[in-house]
This record gives structure tokens, C-alpha cells and sequence, in this order.
């Protein structure tokens, strides 16, 4: 099966809270409402610079994510 990058995650005993869940590594879940995130893998070892970078850059693909899913919704 072949997952897309992004999915759009919802549960009812957060109602506020808008999760975006990345399916590939790093995989990890993010709360868009205070930008939270849960990661999934192990990153030990890992370049801290690295890191960063990605994360930064994923989190604002989280959100370009989200913001297209919200327009498709509301045409």
C-alpha cells in the first residue's frame, strides 16, 4: 500500500486541536494548534543541525498541508 506524506488526524477528546501525522521518516505527529510534535522514530545519533533544518522545513510543509486540504474543502 502506498500511504500519502501527510494525513490529516482528528479525535473528538481534542476538539480544538488540528494533528497532521507524517508517514515517512521522521515519521511524526504534530498539533498544528501550538505546534507540538510526537515523534515516532528514534532519532539518536542524529545530526542536531540536521534535525532542525528538517523539522523546520517539514512543519511548514504540515501547514501548507493543511491549508490545501482546507481550501479543497471549503470550493
Amino acid at each position: 500500500m502506498t500511504l500519502p506524506k501527510f494525513l490529516l488526524a482528528d479525535n473528538s477528546n481534542f476538539p480544538d486541536d488540528i494533528f497532521v501525522l507524517h508517514t515517512e521518516f521522521p515519521r511524526f505527529l504534530i498539533n498544528l494548534k501550538d505546534d507540538e510534535i510526537e515523534w515516532f522514530e528514534d532519532l539518536t545519533g542524529e545530526s542536531e543541525e540536521d534535525i532542525s533544518t528538517e523539522l523546520a522545513d517539514l512543519m511548514d510543509k504540515a501547514g501548507e498541508f493543511y491549508d490545501s486540504e482546507m481550501k479543497q474543502f471549503e470550493d
